[in-house]
C-alpha cells in the first residue's frame, strides 16, 4: 500500500500556481471517485453528485477512464438466465 501525503509547506516549496494547484486538486478527486465507481462502490450518479457535474459528464469521464457502463462481470450463463427470469415475469398474465 502506497500513502501519499503532500503537505501545504512542500507545495510552497515547489512554487506551484494557484491554477496548478487546483488543476491537480481537481484531477486527484477525479481519479479518486473514478477509482470507486469502477470498483462499484458508488453509483454514477453518486459520483455526478461528488464531483458537482451531470451524470452525462461521468459517462464521458468514465469512457476517458475506461470503465464500463456495464456489468462485465456477470457470466453469459447467469446474464442469460436473468433475462429468461424476466422474460417470465413480463410474459405472466395479469392478476384482477
Amino acid at each position: 500500500m502506497v500513502n501519499l501525503r503532500i503537505t501545504d509547506n512542500q507545495l510552497d516549496n515547489l512554487n506551484i500556481s494557484d491554477e496548478g494547484r487546483q488543476r491537480a486538486l481537481q484531477r486527484a478527486q477525479e481519479v479518486y471517485v473514478m477509482t470507486l465507481l469502477e470498483m462499484g462502490e458508488i453509483t454514477s450518479g453518486r459520483a455526478a453528485k461528488l464531483l458537482g457535474i451531470s451524470r452525462l459528464e461521468v459517462i464521458e469521464m468514465m469512457n476517458q477512464y475506461g470503465i464500463s457502463l456495464f456489468d462485465d462481470s456477470q457470466d453469459l450463463d447467469s446474464l442469460k438466465q436473468e433475462v429468461d427470469g424476466m422474460e417470465l415475469l413480463l410474459n405472466e398474465p395479469e392478476v384482477e
